[in-house]
């Protein structure tokens, strides 16, 4: 490594041992933002949620300080970084990326105040007992996304329509994915249009998957919601169009990569949500009176240019209903 490339990154370790040393000295807040996804992926959305704590008029570097870990889809790394982040001392941690993250952190601390963004139902997971009434010291903001398998099925059936079968991939490991299928296999019927599931968790097994359902002569594919599944977005829509497969996903991150469509959440109108309730309990408020949050922003995202690579067409009506058009 170069001298001057050294100095350059040994001072800006520096900068954030000295910034995070400082905050604890001088009582700053510190807030741990913990997803199961990648880093590169908590600083996309990070503004968001920094947006809801400035609206309840905290800013970073100012009045409070963030502390970011990320597991890179690797759930078996969550239980490591909660615990670095209560031995940093942290006021408060936003768990995100799926259910794991918050049930993790609130297994490990009973006195950290926990905001949770997640896609999964949060009673459902165990995260808390009631929407209304969380209890202890966890709150969030629940986006429904895995409740919207149905919606994007119907999504598919309608631009690769015929009688050929849908691909649906799963990550087993995924909390919800027994649900997902179920909601899935009961949209199949209603649409009389077989459904393929095939399973993967892990880089190779997402190659196999794409390879099995081409070869089932599946004429689109369904990418059930899942953070591990996020981080892999780039290879999914690289595997979509080597085999010709048109893919609807949970989240405009997957057109944006290269992706056919999306349907679901708004993630930047969730971490806003969630960003509002973290200052409002840096402020005081307690983490069981405020209700689980339901973010009710979803969006349509169709990317053009994708449409062209698999040599499929995107009617105009469909156009006019999106949210977006990438082109």
């Amino acid at each position: 490594m170069r001298r001057r490339e050294f100095i350059r990154l040994f001072g800006g370790a520096a900068a954030l041992w000295t910034l995070g040393a400082r905050a604890q000295q001088t009582g700053v807040p510190v807030v741990g933002f913990l997803t199961s996804l990648s880093q590169g992926y908590n600083e996309r959305i990070a503004p968001a949620f920094l947006q809801g704590l400035s609206e309840t008029g905290y800013r970073e570097h100012q009045n409070f300080v963030i502390e970011f870990r990320a597991a890179d889809g690797q759930y078996s790394r969550l239980p490591g970084l909660v615990a670095d982040l209560i031995g940093h001392k942290v006021s408060l941690i936003l768990a995100a990326g799926g259910s794991e993250p918050a049930k993790i952190a609130k297994a490990a601390t009973t006195t950290i105040p926990i905001v949770f963004v997640s896609a999964a139902d949060p009673t459902a997971a165990g995260i808390v007992t009631s929407l209304n009434r969380p209890g202890g010291n966890i709150t969030g903001v629940s986006m429904l996304g895995s409740t919207l398998e149905s919606k994007r099925l119907g999504l598919l059936h309608e631009i690769v329509p015929g009688s050929a079968p849908i691909g649906v991939l799963v990550d087993p490991k995924y909390p919800d994915a027994e649900m997902q299928l179920r909601e899935l296999q009961e949209a199949a019927e209603l649409l009389k249009r077989d459904i393929n599931i095939v399973r993967a968790s892990s880089e190779s097994e997402i190659d196999t998957a794409f390879a099995t359902v081409a070869h089932q002569g599946a004429g689109a594919l369904l990418v059930a919601q899942d953070p591990f599944f996020t981080t892999r977005r780039e290879q999914l829509a690289k595997l979509a169009v080597r085999y010709k497969l048109p893919g609807i996903y949970a989240l405009r991150d997957f057109p944006v990569a290269g992706g056919l469509m999306s349907y679901g959440p708004s993630i930047a109108d969730a971490f806003r949500l969630a960003g509002v309730y973290a200052g409002r309990i840096l402020k005081g408020e307690k983490p069981a009176d405020l209700p689980v949050q339901q973010s009710t922003k979803f969006e349509l995202v169709i990317n053009l240019k994708a449409a062209e690579a698999l040599g499929l067409k995107v009617s105009l009506q469909l156009q006019q209903r999106a949210d977006e058009v990438i082109e």
